[in-house]
């Protein structure tokens, strides 16, 4: 089966074409731009030109796997909103997978557990600890870098590469998710065609935006 993958949870604007097989997964095309500030602009052209490089059209897909977060909240309603309207127009499946547990996915496995940390922006990480399998155990969560409490040394994510000293941990790969790691997070659900979970952001906190506070009457005296 063809999946769509979409990611617009970090600064990467990620998206991809996966074929799904009963032992594996290949990455057809992928297209990544890291910028923080082009989720919207970039997000629907990067699904346009991985469907193009794959070669196929996005009604040749079979399903869409979307990350939805911890992110900020602008960034990630770029590419839920995208992957929404895709299924919508498609009449096909849009699965929704933990950003940090995509970026899991791709680690390499050792024989100690690790962190998934990524950057919240007002000096704060959403970060998850995972166990030696690659099993989420605590997380996901919003705090300082000073405050996250583990015993974990080494951890992936690009707020691994930015706060590394204030944790005290070793950065490890990869920093962002990609189409892959977003895919094998959904890899059971897909080849079972178990109905998908509602399409539902981790934001972890309130968005900056907030609306102006009523206006004061004034009367005449």
């Amino acid at each position: 089966m063809l999946v769509l993958a979409i990611d617009t949870s970090t600064p990467a604007v990620t998206a991809g074409i996966v074929a799904v097989a009963e032992s594996e997964l290949t990455t057809r095309a992928d297209r990544v731009t890291v910028d923080p500030r082009a989720h919207g602009e970039l997000i629907t052209p990067h699904a346009l030109a991985a469907a193009e490089a794959a070669g196929v059209t996005l009604r040749d897909l079979d399903a869409i796997v979307c990350g939805v977060g911890p992110g900020p909240f602008t960034g990630l309603r770029a590419g839920m909103a995208t992957a929404a309207a895709y299924g919508h127009a498609l009449d096909i499946p849009v699965y929704p997978v933990g950003s940090l547990d995509a970026i899991a996915a791709e680690v390499v496995r050792t024989d100690k557990p690790f962190l998934v940390l990524t950057d919240a922006r007002r000096r704060e990480v959403y970060w998850a600890e995972y166990d030696a399998t690659g099993a989420r155990v605590s997380g996901p969560h919003v705090q300082r870098p000073a405050e996250v409490e583990t015993t974990s040394r080494v951890a992936a994510g690009d707020g691994a590469l930015i706060y590394a000293d204030a944790i005290g941990v070793v950065p490890i790969e990869p920093r962002f998710p990609s189409p892959a790691g977003l895919v094998r997070v959904a890899r059971e659900a897909l080849l079972s065609g178990a109905t998908p979970e509602p399409l539902t952001p981790l934001y972890l906190r309130r968005p900056d935006a907030v609306e102006p506070a009523a206006r004061k009457r004034v009367t005449s005296p």
